[in-house]
C-alpha cells in the first residue's frame, strides 16, 4: 500500500447521488452544511445526536428515558437512557410482523443454501417463530439475564433464534459455527448457558459438515448445558442424548405463536459477544438493548443509505459481531436481509456474482481477505454478471492493499460504487471509523469517525496527533451507547484492556494504528501492539504487507517483529505466492527490494519465509501473536480463537 500521502482520490460521488442519500436528508433536516461540519456536530454534542436519534430513525421505546446518558462514574461506566425501556426484538420484528403492519408480508430474509436451494421469511413468519421460540425458553426456566448459547449453521433460524432471546430478555450467545470443541466448549463455560441450540451441521464447498458431534464434545468439557434444540439441515445421522435433546420441530414448532415481548431496562444486557482472541484469552463482550439496537442502526441508515426496497448482504456468521449487527441493522427498518451458508468459491468462483445478479444485491459486504483470494481467481469470473443493482460496497476485518481495493472497485463496482470501508469491532457492536456515502474516497480509507463517535489519533503522551498527519493510537475520548458495558469476567479486565493506557483523561485504547492523512482521510496501518519500532522509526505491519503484495507473484503476506541486537526489530516477512509462482531466492530479492522501495531501506526484511496459509480468526484477521510467537519459540498460549489451527503448523515449518 502507498502511503496515505501519496494516494489520490478514485471516487467522487455524483452529485444527484449524494442529494438522494440519507445522511443528506439528516443534514438538511438539522441545517448542517457540509460533512465536516457533520462530523464536528454529531462528535462535539454528543447527547444532542443520540438523543435525537431514537426519534429520527423512529425507534420506539416502551417508556421514555429520563436522560440521555449518566456519566457520573465516567466514561468507563456510562449508563446510557437511564429510566427507558425497549426490546430490541420489538423494533427488528414485533411492528414489522403484527398484522396491522404493511410490512407484514415484506421478506425479512432471502436465504440462499450452498448447494442453490433458496429460503423466504417474511416478518409475520419471522414474529410467529420467534415467540414460538421465546414461549420454549420459558418453558425450561429461561428468565431475564440467563444466557442461551447458539451455535449454529447460517439459516434462517438464527434469526428467530435471536430474536427469540431478546424477548424473554434472555442473553444470546452467539457461536462461530467454524469453531472447534475447545473454542465452543471455553464460550460455553465462560457464559454457563444452560440451552445451546445447534444444527446437525451445513453445507461446506460440497461437504457435509457436521455440528452436532463437536456440540456434544463442547458440552460434554463445559457443562451446564441442560438442553439442546437441534435444527435438522442435513438429515444426517448423529448422536443422541434422550434426556438432554431435541428436534427444533419438536421443541419449537409445537410452541405458541403468540407472546408478549418483555419491556426491559436500556442497559438489560442482550448479547454476550466472545472477541476474536487475537490478544490471549477471548474477552466475553457485553451488550445491552439500547446499544445493540442504535448502533447497527445508525450504521446501515446513514453509512449503508439503506432503504425500504434494498437487499442487504454481508457474509458473515452469526457468530461474528457483523451478523447479529446486519440482521438488527436492516431489520429494524423492515428491510430485506440476504444470508449464505456455504464457501465463496463453490461450485466455482464466481459464486457471490451469481447470487448478487440472481437476488439484486444492492448493498455487499465482505472482507478484504476474501476478495484478495476471489481476485486470485482472474478478472473473467466477475464478468458476465449483472451487477448493476449494487449501490454501495461494504468492506472490515482488517487494513486494504490497494491492488485489490481498486480490483473491487473497479471490477465488482464497475468504478463508480463507493466502498464503505468500516473499522471498530465487537467491543462496540460497530465503527469508530466510517465513511459516508456522500464522501470521495481514496483506496483503502476508512473516511473519518463515525457519527456520533468523539475519536481521535494521539501519541504516546496522549496529545492529537490526527492534525499533524502523524500516525498514532486510535482512541474514543467519550463512550457512546453500544461500548460495552464491561466484560464478562467483570471490570478489572475491562479497564485494564481498554482504559488503562491513557488515563488523564480516560480514553478508551483501541489497540489500532491510525493516521489522518493531509486532505483529511484517515487509514490504518494494523494493531498497535504489531508495530514495528526498526532503529527508532515506527511502521504498521500493513504497510510492509501491502508494499509486498504489489509483486505481481504475491497473493498474501504478514510480517512480525524479532528481536535485533543492532536495529532493535528486524522485519520478518511471511508470503502466500500465487499459485504459477515459484519460490525461489530471486524472487525473494524482488520482494525484499520492492519493500525497501516502497517503505524505506530500514524497513527491507531480514527474512523472507513462503507458508501456504496464515493463523485467522473467523473475520479474516492474521493472527500475528501466533505468527510472532511461533518464530521466537515462546508460549502461545490461548489459541482457541484460531480458524484454521492447522496453519500454525504452516509457521512452524515455513519455506
Amino acid at each position: 500500500m502507498q502511503s496515505p500521502e501519496s494516494q489520490e482520490v478514485v471516487h467522487v460521488p455524483d452529485e444527484s447521488f449524494v442529494k438522494s442519500t440519507n445522511v443528506a436528508a439528516f443534514m438538511n433536516a438539522y441545517d448542517i452544511t457540509d460533512h465536516d461540519d457533520l462530523i464536528r456536530r454529531t462528535t462535539s454534542d454528543i447527547e444532542w445526536f443520540w438523543d435525537e436519534l431514537p426519534n429520527y430513525l423512529d425507534i420506539e421505546f416502551y417508556t421514555e428515558y429520563d436522560s440521555v446518558r449518566d456519566d457520573a462514574e465516567g466514561p468507563q461506566f456510562t449508563e446510557w437512557y437511564p429510566g427507558g425501556e425497549l426490546n430490541v426484538a420489538h423494533n427488528t420484528v414485533d411492528r414489522h410482523g403484527s398484522m396491522s403492519s404493511d410490512r407484514r408480508n415484506t421478506v425479512a430474509c432471502i436465504w440462499e443454501g450452498e448447494q442453490g436451494n433458496v429460503r423466504e421469511l417474511t416478518y409475520h413468519e419471522l414474529l410467529r417463530r420467534s415467540n414460538q421460540v421465546a414461549n420454549y425458553l420459558e418453558s425450561v426456566n429461561i428468565d431475564t439475564g440467563d444466557t442461551v448459547g447458539l451455535y449454529m449453521p447460517m439459516i434462517p433460524e438464527v434469526i428467530s433464534i435471536l430474536y427469540g432471546c431478546f424477548k424473554v430478555g434472555a442473553i444470546a450467545v452467539p457461536i462461530f459455527s467454524g469453531f472447534g470443541v475447545d473454542a465452543t466448549a471455553t464460550r460455553i463455560d465462560d457464559s454457563e448457558c444452560s440451552v445451546l441450540f445447534t444444527g446437525d451441521g451445513f453445507y461446506r464447498r460440497g461437504d457435509e459438515i457436521t455440528l452436532k458431534s463437536a456440540a456434544d464434545e463442547a458440552v460434554a468439557e463445559a457443562g451446564f448445558v441442560e438442553h439442546t434444540v437441534v435444527f435438522d439441515r442435513l438429515g444426517a445421522d448423529i448422536p443422541w442424548n434422550d434426556n438432554r435433546d431435541e428436534w427444533w420441530a419438536d421443541a419449537i414448532e409445537t410452541q405458541n405463536d403468540d407472546y408478549e415481548t418483555k419491556s426491559l431496562s436500556s442497559d438489560q444486557e442482550c448479547m454476550l459477544l466472545y472477541s476474536s482472541g487475537t490478544t490471549g484469552k477471548p474477552k466475553g463482550i457485553v451488550h445491552t438493548h439500547a446499544g445493540a439496537q442504535l448502533q447497527p442502526a445508525k450504521e446501515l441508515h446513514f453509512g449503508f443509505d439503506l432503504k425500504p426496497s434494498d437487499r442487504f448482504l454481508w457474509v458473515s456468521d452469526i457468530g461474528w459481531m457483523m451478523g447479529p449487527w446486519t440482521l438488527i441493522g436492516t431489520h429494524t427498518f423492515g428491510g430485506t436481509m440476504v444470508m449464505y451458508e456455504g464457501a465463496p468459491d463453490h461450485p466455482q468462483p464466481d459464486r457471490f456474482w451469481k447470487l448478487i445478479d440472481r437476488h439484486g444485491v444492492t448493498q455487499f459486504g465482505i472482507s478484504p481477505t476474501a476478495i484478495r483470494a476471489l481476485r486470485k481467481q482472474g478478472d473473467e469470473w466477475v464478468e458476465g454478471h449483472d451487477l448493476s443493482s449494487l449501490r454501495l460496497l461494504g468492506s472490515t476485518g482488517e487494513p486494504w492493499d490497494t491492488e485489490s481495493w481498486l480490483w473491487l472497485y473497479d471490477h465488482v463496482g464497475n468504478g463508480n460504487t463507493p466502498i464503505i470501508n468500516i473499522s471498530g469491532g465487537t467491543e462496540i457492536f460497530g465503527c469508530f471509523l466510517m465513511p459516508m456515502p456522500t464522501q470521495s474516497l481514496k483506496p483503502c480509507t476508512l473516511g473519518g469517525p463515525g457519527l456520533g463517535m468523539d475519536i481521535d489519533i494521539i501519541d504516546e503522551t496522549g496529545a492529537s496527533v490526527a492534525e499533524t498527519n502523524e500516525r498514532g493510537y486510535l482512541v474514543a475520548r467519550d463512550s457512546n451507547p453500544a461500548m460495552t458495558k464491561s466484560l464478562w469476567g467483570g471490570d478489572e479486565r475491562y479497564l485494564n484492556e481498554y482504559w488503562s493506557a491513557f488515563e488523564s483523561p480516560p480514553m478508551w485504547n483501541h489497540g489500532d494504528w491510525a493516521q489522518q492523512d493531509e486532505d483529511g482521510f484517515w487509514f490504518l496501518h494494523g494493531r498497535a501492539d504489531d508495530v514495528l519500532n526498526v532503529a527508532g522509526r515506527k511502521i504498521g505491519p500493513a504497510e510492509i504487507e501491502s508494499a509486498a503484495m504489489e509483486h505481481d507473484k504475491i497473493n498474501q503476506a504478514a510480517v512480525v517483529g524479532a528481536p535485533d541486537d543492532t536495529t532493535g526489530t528486524a522485519v520478518v516477512l511471511y508470503l502466500i505466492t500465487e499459485d504459477d509462482a515459484k519460490e525461489t531466492d530471486m524472487l525473494r530479492d524482488e520482494v525484499r527490494e520492492l519493500v525497501g522501495r516502497e517503505q524505506g531501506k530500514p524497513f527491507r526484511p531480514s527474512e523472507v519465509l513462503f507458508v501456504d496459509a496464515f493463523p485467522k480468526t473467523q473475520s479474516g484477521k492474521i493472527i500475528r501473536r501466533a505468527v510472532k510467537t511461533t518464530y521466537t519459540g515462546g508460549n502461545l498460549g490461548d489459541m482457541s480463537s484460531i480458524e484454521n489451527p492447522e496453519a500454525l503448523t504452516q509457521i512452524e515449518n515455513a519455506r
